[in-house]
């Protein structure tokens, strides 16, 4: 019977029933597993292919130590960012082209920052080309014993043709735990340093559930939230694989139950080995993004202090509780890969402990990975400077031009008012006179007429006092004789 441990995680089973157009149901991949003896504590979906992410990670590195055990190159070998690494997508340490780094520092880095730019210049220097190492990383994993994992690239970042399992990854984890014994420190670090920055492991698992000491994590909208982590606990060591998580938190809290279940069972002498399980019947990958990244909330980020938010609406678990359904006949009653979030809702690690940075820099020294920082920060110091006064002297470029043509409409505003009256005296009668004058010394209110009427009446006017002066008789003069 299940234990109290085991009941925490009870809940839908994570059967991606119809997902993405497979007509079959589609089981999120999860494997536990003892690392001395490799027997398999529980497993569901560990041989299914799916999206590996972040955690082909895994992957680069053991190629790289590979290379380092051969005597091919060393930890001390300086990689050079092309263009085209520094063009690569987030996650990543924006190198600009031509920086160099250590194999160490880069390993380090794509350990704790999952350094996207830094992956990709691994496969170019190691490999002569990323098409180079990825043929490495097929060849390590066929030999390795990993069967259904297909690498394109070193980085993770989406490719339809990368594909994995969780068999694979817990077989790789192993490898790396068996073949580089001396390397385990690099799967813990809590924290690197690169100048002032300080970038913490995306592991949310390390620090807040005891016993934890790696591997890695990696998230893509179409493969979900995935983890290798391993956990040691009274000298025995385990390692969960656990994909296609909706949230970094519901993906760390179902490794922790995983963990507790694992240290509370003995893998019996009958339980089966990774490389007893059998081939899955899955043909390729579902696609998890219409599921994992919806458009109307923001991008998830691979982050294990990563919340579920408490505030979703009603329908949001039943989105999930749609995708999952019961388990098929034959198969246990419980699972451990929940995908529902009301079960996972007020739930939390312990806070994290503190940060140990480790120190990581550019070139081949400390010493020179310091000047070239200060040599950076002063150009970007110079850079904002010149910013800042271009801008300065943007703006009082604008305030002048802006006074000048204030002055200019002032000008032409004064200019129009001395120069109206002269343009009313050119007509040759002032503004207020009428057409019309008084008459006999009485001045008369002048009567408008229409144009055409004052121009008719003027000779009229003009031949009335003639006509009355023809009219009026003349006296007769009188004669002399008369007037005597």
């Amino acid at each position: 019977m299940l234990n109290r441990v085991l009941g925490r995680v009870i809940g839908a089973v994570a059967v991606l029933a119809a997902l993405a157009g497979h007509a079959g149901a589609v089981t999120a991949p999860i494997v536990v597993v003892e690392v001395d003896s490799g027997k398999v504590i529980y497993s569901q979906g560990a041989t299914d292919p799916w999206y590996p992410a972040s955690i082909t990670k895994l992957m680069t590195t053991y190629v790289a130590l590979d290379m380092v055990r051969q005597g091919k190159v060393s930890l001390d070998t300086l990689l050079t960012i092309s263009a085209q690494a520094a063009a690569e997508p987030p996650s990543k340490m924006g190198f600009k082209p031509g920086t160099q780094l250590t194999l160490d520092n880069a390993l380090k880095i794509i350990m704790v920052k999952s350094a996207n730019d830094v992956a990709w210049a691994i496969g170019e220097n190691l490999g002569g080309s990323v098409d180079g190492f990825a043929d490495m990383m097929n060849e390590t994993a066929r030999r390795i014993g990993m069967r259904e994992s297909r690498w394109y690239n070193p980085n993770g970042l989406p490719e339809p043709r990368q594909w994995t399992s969780a068999r694979d990854m817990a077989i790789l984890g192993r490898a790396l735990m068996r073949d580089f014994p001396d390397q385990q420190a690099l799967f813990s670090i809590s924290a690197i340093q690169f100048g002032k920055a300080v970038m913490a492991n995306h592991n949310g698992l390390l620090g807040r559930y005891a016993g934890a000491d790696g591997m890695k994590t990696g998230f893509i909208c179409s493969g979900g939230f995935n983890v290798v982590a391993s956990a040691t606990r009274n000298g025995r060591r385990i390692i969960t694989v656990v994909m296609g998580q909706p949230s970094a938190r519901e993906r760390d809290l179902k490794a922790a139950d995983l963990f507790d279940y694992g240290f509370s069972q003995s893998a019996g002498w009958s339980a089966p080995t990774l490389e007893a399980l059998p081939s899955s019947s899955t043909s390729e990958p579902p696609d998890m993004r219409p599921y994992i990244c919806d458009r109307k909330k923001p991008m998830p980020v691979d982050e294990g202090q990563a919340a579920i938010t408490s505030s979703a609406p009603a329908g949001a678990d039943n989105a999930f509780s749609q995708l999952l359904g019961a388990t098929q006949g034959g198969a246990a009653p419980v699972a451990l890969a929940t995908i529902n979030s009301a079960n996972m809702r007020g739930r939390s690690l312990p806070p994290r402990a503190p940060l140990q940075p480790i120190a990581v820099w550019t070139g081949s020294s400390p010493a020179a990975g310091a000047a070239a920082l200060a040599q950076q920060e002063e150009e970007a110091r110079n850079s904002k400077a010149a910013k800042l006064a271009a801008a300065k002297e943007k703006r009082e470029a604008a305030r002048e031009a802006a006074k000048q043509a204030k002055a200019e409409k002032a000008a032409k505003v004064r200019a129009a008012a001395v120069t109206a009256p002269h343009q009313h005296g050119k007509a040759g009668v002032p503004a207020t006179t009428s057409a019309y004058t008084a008459v006999d010394g009485a001045e008369k209110k002048p009567t408008k007429v229409p144009a055409k009427a004052a121009v008719k009446s003027a000779p009229a006017a003009a031949a009335k006092p003639a006509a009355k002066a023809a009219a009026k008789p003349v006296p007769k003069k009188k004669s002399a004789a008369a007037s005597e």
